[in-house]
């Protein structure tokens, strides 16, 4: 069952003086921004509830508490998306009981690479965009930001 967000640490580097998914998207190439701005627009249809901010320096959407038995706390997004040297990335910071998200549907994610949460790709048309929005919502549900 989903009862933390399981928090990956992400050695982000972002521009100084960015606070907006709009400033974010401004930052970026014509070609990266083409990219992340379809897929911000996907997230945002797909889970309106989750609001989007900048994250250690990706876009975050739907920041969600967390607490680990160690006692260490924080904040961090329930959907990720950011613009790497090579490639996109996209977080889904949720598992239900069967485990992560991404890892259990890897299959038909499309042509990706898949960590815990991350999944990886190079160009917008190697993700099945529709897989994807669907993995979101379920994300944004099992944290309790969706219905």
């Amino acid at each position: 069952m989903f009862n933390q967000v399981d928090v990956i640490v992400v050695a982000m580097k972002a521009a100084p003086g960015i606070r907006t998914p709009q400033q974010y998207l401004a930052s970026l190439g014509e070609e990266r921004r083409a990219g992340i701005r379809a897929l911000h627009n996907a997230i945002r249809k797909a889970a309106p509830a989750l609001k989007p901010g900048v994250h250690f320096g990706m876009l975050g959407y739907g920041l969600r508490h967390y607490k680990y038995a160690s006692g260490r706390e924080g904040d961090w997004p329930v959907v990720a998306l950011a613009s790497q040297k090579h490639h996109f990335s996209l977080y889904l910071c949720a598992c239900d009981q069967d485990g992560y998200l991404p890892v259990q549907n890897k299959q038909r994610l499309g042509k990706v690479s898949v960590g815990k949460s991350c999944i990886r790709f190079r160009k917008l048309e190697d993700l099945d965009l529709k897989v994807a929005m669907e993995l979101v919502k379920r994300a944004a549900r099992l944290a309790g930001m969706e219905k």
